[in-house]
């Protein structure tokens, strides 16, 4: 029934094919129905909820401490900069003092988490245009700074160091070292991302000029992160609403105004410098003292509404708590930049080929699990 009602909205030129949710440039278990004409495209319609896992709906079972293990869940590629909004958003309701170490750390491990996203999605995306290679160098580096958080809190992927009043445990006696010599390590091959991918000529062909998103359009469809700022749209969180030790570095907010997917992809290459600029500014400044302040075995936030956001790799993520004065959140309702940027899709696409499209969902940087929770 639901093909002969798209079939009879058809243009006789006209025909649907999907794109998903088992194909790779979806990266997940994203369907798109695309109505094309030939090559061309008409129309985009992303179908979502294959992998819904009702996680705002388990919050309100769990007390807060358990909330934070859920949110590594959803964008794993982004897991300790969500642990920290969460914990961010309870530390404000309660009103605790965090320790200035604990801040700083929390930055320097966000930062490292942005780069090993940022790593994954360029290899990945120079795969999806044809270059392989960029797959292997990406992971290369990648695997730097998993070791590094698999030695400070136990995990690769699914990150979980931050925890309402601090971290989990004080950081690991190698992790000033193992930083240094990655920053060191990744000045001298990000210009190989550079040489390899942003200067091929290919690779420009293929990206320039497309799916162009202009100013206003993002700002309308809430686009943020990267998506945004290559618009020409001021909306880094941690320049605009600084948190943790963000106030106390110098760094520059990555903005391009062509709008289009090579213009996204330049975002992404300049914020990893970005990126090792702000860990090398505090990495030999963390503060002695506490990794963490004492809190309740029970946490109970008082009585009340309470937002907190904070910049992930792929744009604004948003934590909105209603309280009631129990241990559990009346309502816990997620903000994820992914389903903003997602919604822009079609709006972007019409008018181009399907193989610009695998190149600008490759720009918008789609975790899925992050859209359906």
């Amino acid at each position: 029934m639901e093909t002969e009602i798209l079939y009879n909205n058809f243009k006789s030129e006209e025909y649907f094919i999907n794109m998903g949710p088992q194909h790779p440039a979806t990266h997940g278990v994203l369907r798109l129905v695309l109505t094309i004409d030939g090559e061309i495209i008409k129309k985009v319609e992303p179908d979502l909820g294959y992998i819904h896992r009702s996680i705002e709906k388990m919050c309100e079972r769990d007390s807060y401490q358990q909330i934070v293990h859920l949110t590594d869940r959803m964008d794993y590629l982004s897991a300790n900069i969500n642990n920290e909004a969460v914990c961010l958003a309870v530390e404000n309701a309660l009103q605790l003092e965090i320790p200035e170490r604990v801040k700083v750390i929390r930055t320097i491990i966000a930062e490292l988490t942005r780069i090993s996203s940022h790593c994954l999605w360029w290899g990945v995306m120079g795969m999806d245009v044809g270059a392989l290679t960029t797959y292997f160098y990406g992971f290369r580096d990648r695997e730097m700074i998993n070791d590094i958080m698999e030695e400070t809190c136990g995990a690769r992927l699914t990150m979980n160091y931050n925890v309402p009043g601090g971290l989990m445990l004080d950081i690991h006696p190698n992790f000033v070292k193992r930083v240094k010599e990655f920053v060191t390590h990744f000045k001298s091959k990000l210009p190989e991302y550079d040489r390899l991918l942003t200067g091929n000529v290919i690779f420009q062909k293929r990206t320039k000029g497309v799916g162009v998103l202009s100013r206003e359009d993002a700002i309308s469809f809430g686009a943020s992160g990267p998506v945004g700022r290559a618009s020409g749209y001021s909306c880094d969180v941690r320049k605009h609403h600084p948190y943790s030790a963000y106030d106390r570095v110098t760094f520059t907010e990555a903005l391009h105004t062509e709008g289009d997917t090579y213009a996204r992809y330049l975002v992404r290459i300049q914020e990893m410098w970005e990126s090792l600029s702000i860990v090398e500014q505090l990495i030999d400044n963390i503060p002695e003292g506490e990794h963490r302040v004492s809190t309740n075995a029970v946490i109970k936030l008082p009585k009340g509404e309470y937002y907190q956001k904070v910049e992930t790799a792929r744009g604004e993520l948003g934590v909105y708590i209603i309280s009631t004065g129990t241990k559990n959140p009346y309502r816990l309702k997620f903000r994820s930049p992914g389903f903003s940027n997602l919604s822009l899709l079609n709006h972007i696409a019409v008018g181009g080929k399907i193989g610009d499209l695998v190149a600008t969902m490759a720009t918008l940087d789609l975790v899925i699990p992050d859209i359906d929770r």
